[in-house]
This record gives C-alpha cells, sequence and structure tokens, in this order.
C-alpha cells in the first residue's frame, strides 16, 4: 500500500495536478484520524514547529494509516538522525525547513536513502514490522518522498543548485519566514516578496519540479488562487487553526 500511495502522489506532480495537505501540530491521533479522513492527499506532522517527538509520530501514524492516505513529516530544523526515524516509524517522506544550498539538500537525502545510493541504516521497525517484513521491504526499494522548503533569500540565490538534486519531489514555500528574510514579515503584497516568489515559479517551472506554498487562510478560494499562480502542492491550514476558527464561529449568532 505504501508504495502504491507514494507513486500515485508522484503521477500528480508529474501531470502537474493540485494536492492539498492537512498540516499537524497537535500530537493526538484521533485528530490524524479526524483529519486523514477528510479530502486531504497528505497529512504532514510538524516535527519543527508542532509538539511531536517520534513516539508521537508513531501513533499519528497508524490513525492516518486507516484512511490510506500519505504521511509526511517536517523535520526539526535539518536533523539527519530524525530523518530516518522518521521513516522507520511509517512516514513516507520528509519536508525540510530552511535549504539554503545544494550540498545541505543532499546530506538529507542520502540520509533517507539506503546503500548504495545513500547511508540510511538498515534494520527492524516498525515500517517492516520489525523484521517480519523486512525483505518485502528492501526488496521494494521505494525512494522516500523528498520535499525542500525555501524560506530564505539565499535559498532562492541557490535555486537553480538546489532545483537539480536528482530525488527532489517538490519545492515548497514558506511565506512567513521567507518574507521575514527579506525584512518585510508578513508582507506578502510587497514588490520584494511577489518578485521572489516569481522567480521561484518561474524557475520551478522551467525544471519541471512541483511548486508548493503553505496557505494558512482556511479559505479554498485562497487555495484555488495559489494554484492559478503555478503553487500545485498545498499545505491547508493547521490542526490549531481550524479547532480555533471552528470554536469562534461556534460562537457566532
Amino acid at each position: 500500500m505504501q508504495k502504491i500511495l507514494i507513486n500515485k502522489l508522484r503521477k500528480k506532480f508529474k501531470k502537474g495536478k493540485l494536492t492539498i495537505g492537512g498540516w499537524m501540530q497537535i500530537c493526538d491521533p484521533n485528530i490524524a484520524e479526524i483529519m486523514s479522513s477528510a479530502n486531504y492527499d497528505w497529512i504532514t506532522f510538524d516535527l519543527e514547529h508542532g509538539s511531536y517527538s517520534i513516539k508521537d509520530v508513531i501513533n499519528s501514524v497508524r490513525a492516518v494509516e486507516l484512511n490510506k492516505k500519505i504521511k509526511l513529516a517536517r523535520l526539526p530544523n535539518k536533523n539527519l538522525s530524525i530523518s530516518a526515524q522518521v521513516l522507520d516509524a511509517g512516514c513516507d517522506g520528509v519536508i525540510i525547513p530552511n535549504i539554503k544550498n545544494k550540498s545541505e539538500l543532499i546530506k538529507i537525502r542520502n540520509s533517507i536513502y539506503f546503500p548504495p545510493k545513500g547511508h540510511r541504516g538498515v534494520g527492524f521497525s516498525r515500517v517492516n514490522m520489525f523484521g517480519k517484513n523486512f525483505k518485502r521491504k528492501m526488496k521494494d526499494k521505494i525512494k522516500p518522498i523528498l520535499i525542500a522548503m525555501i524560506e530564505n533569500i539565499e535559498g532562492i540565490k541557490n535555486l537553480d543548485e538546489i532545483l537539480s538534486v536528482e530525488g527532489l519531489d517538490a519545492i515548497l514555500v514558506g511565506p512567513y519566514d521567507l518574507s521575514s528574510s527579506l525584512k518585510i514579515t508578513g508582507k506578502f503584497n510587497h514588490p520584494h516578496f511577489k518578485k521572489a516568489i516569481k522567480l521561484i515559479i518561474d524557475k520551478t517551472k522551467k525544471k519541471k519540479i512541483t511548486l508548493g506554498i503553505h496557505v494558512l487562510q482556511t479559505s479554498i478560494k485562497e487555495v484555488k488562487a495559489q494554484f492559478r499562480k503555478g503553487f500545485k502542492f498545498i499545505p491547508y491550514g493547521t490542526d490549531a487553526l481550524l479547532l480555533n476558527k471552528s470554536i469562534i464561529n461556534s460562537f457566532k449568532i
């Protein structure tokens, strides 16, 4: 099933189709089960700004597996040890924050690929049922989904080299961190921000790499607007934002 889901997502990337993901910061498997039962293509567990540990990831992975959805983990910084651990827990790929150059991305890629293409440790873990399905999993040779976040001026300057890394599935723009790097935090209509976004759109389109952006507003109209600009991999809100909005709206007459 894991291989089928990964291949299905990659086919959508290749065909330029829109994929929408749920973004989780609250480490509760019940919320993970509820969110993955919705129309998301994938669910991301945020280990950078969320309250997740590896143990929490495992429980949430189990919940999402019930609904047969892709599981991704945003790594805390560029942590090489965690990158392998989230895959051993059952995640299908990683989202790496604040990639600034080709070398950083290659190090992460090598940490999630088994030898001879990488140096991920080979062993019994949850993903192979602690050895029960070891041979079958190794035979599958599934390459985990690899997504690099562009959140800094340096990442934009080195974008051509970053896009050339073999195995890269998509680029994800972190709008708040990118605007902060440009010294215009949250000013998404500022000419400097718009210029940076256009550059990223043009370069990823030329290289035929899927481009994404996190849409924090809980508005499907905004998702469609970003899709028209060229963004096709879109995290939509967060679990906490959706919960807050629902609570606030429940008190409105």
